[in-house]
């Protein structure tokens, strides 16, 4: 027997729990020439393998097979045994320092699996992996096994090069609004200034902190999600935008997404609607435009952050600066910088309103360098500065952080 079929023989007798049955474990592991002491079991699934193995031919499978091991292979630096327990599923049996704390030894597995993904990723092979609990008497290594495929066995999260771990306990509501604070902000932010690429980009990025902020727990993710919907509802709806229209289009959208199965569809279906909510902000607006001043105006809100220039966006536009500046002034009443400062202010209101960061902070993030310029241009706007402003006006949106 090759050591490959040896090595697959033990390991399936301690993925079964069948060892007892055998002999000893020090017995049957100096019969078959192995000097691994597995503690814990990572189950690596190869995303989407029915569709890949139906789309190419039968040799496939097996230099997919060898491609995985061998990558594997120059990525763990550690003592393993591997099985295979299906088709494009792969049980690791893994020896990892018994020593460290649980926080150190979860950290660790974790950081590997994450490895094993990047690496495979090189050779364009993309996996979900589970990840079972330590055990140290290898005669309970099975219960690892079972941890770590449980772990996989809901069909949301399938498919999506995600990571499961049953060792380590979901986050508490309130550490899971924390860790996603800033992003939420942001998102909003752009919801409100009508940027509607920006919005999509930023909820993508989003959508994935908060699955594996929530320890990929299907309910809690798509509680915080349907929230974060009412959320920006909430900002469309107080930009002008028909309250009634919004909360029908919710309540049909939200019937929706909980029907949903498959994470990938659900984060399509929620950035198509994400995308619609904030064009309702521009939509009446936009329809009074021409062609070109309506691609200038989304450019520049797509920009506001850099350091744009009437050039630049001309250039853009495919006219000439002149032109440009002209039918600008005539279609929209104020100037391509006027029209620019106006979206920066009023995303820096948003962050007034909402937040506590400070003025150079708030500059930074609207695409101002200085903070003191800032202010010059929110007085000019507003009438009073943005600490004046922050004082007296919005209160109650700070409810968005509290809720």
């Amino acid at each position: 027997m090759n050591r490959d079929a040896t090595q697959s023989a033990f390991s399936n007798l301690l993925l079964s729990g069948t060892l007892v049955h055998i002999g000893t474990f020090d017995e049957v592991q100096k019969r078959c020439g192995i000097n691994t002491y597995p503690n814990i079991v990572m189950v690596i699934s190869i995303d989407r393998y029915p569709d890949l193995a139906v789309e190419n031919p039968k040799q496939w499978k097996q230099e997919i097979g060898h491609k995985l091991i061998n990558q594997i292979d120059q990525t763990i630096g550690v003592s393993y045994l591997w099985n295979w327990v299906e088709e494009g599923v792969l049980a690791l049996l893994i020896e990892l320092d018994d020593e460290d704390s649980e926080i150190e030894f979860n950290k660790k597995i974790y950081r590997m699996a994450e490895e094993i993904q990047n690496s495979l990723d090189r050779v364009q092979i993309t996996v979900s992996i589970g990840i079972g609990k330590k055990y140290s008497d290898p005669y309970l290594l099975y219960h690892s096994f079972e941890e770590a495929r449980k772990s996989m066995s809901g069909r949301f999260f399938q498919g999506n090069k995600l990571i499961f771990h049953s060792g380590i306990k979901p986050v508490e509501e309130n550490t899971l609004r924390a860790l996603s604070t800033e992003d939420r902000i942001e998102l909003l932010a752009l919801v409100r200034i009508g940027d509607e690429v920006g919005v999509v980009d930023q909820l993508k990025s989003f959508l994935e902190k908060v699955a594996n902020a929530c320890r990929l727990n299907e309910d809690v993710f798509k509680t915080e999600v349907v929230d974060l919907i009412m959320l920006i509802s909430r900002v469309v709806v107080e930009s002008g935008v028909n309250a009634t229209l919004i909360m029908s289009k919710n309540a049909q959208m939200i019937q929706e997404l909980y029907h949903i199965i498959r994470y990938d569809k659900f984060v399509k279906k929620v950035c198509e609607y994400a995308y619609w909510l904030t064009i309702q902000i521009t939509n009446s607006f936009n329809n009074q435009m021409t062609p070109v001043i309506r691609k200038a105006t989304k450019y520049i809100r797509e920009n506001h952050q850099t350091s744009i220039t009437l050039e630049e966006i001309a250039q853009y536009c495919c006219v000439s600066k002149y032109h440009f500046s002209h039918l600008f002034k005539k279609e929209i009443g104020t100037s391509v910088i006027d029209f620019l400062n106006r979206i920066r202010i009023e995303k820096s209101m948003f962050y007034l309103e909402m937040t506590d960061l400070t003025m150079q902070e708030i500059a930074t993030r609207i695409g101002f360098q200085d903070s003191n310029y800032f202010s010059r241009i929110f007085k000019k706007y507003i009438k009073s500065s943005p600490s004046e402003y922050r004082a007296t006006k919005y209160p109650h949106l700070n409810l968005v952080l509290e809720n």
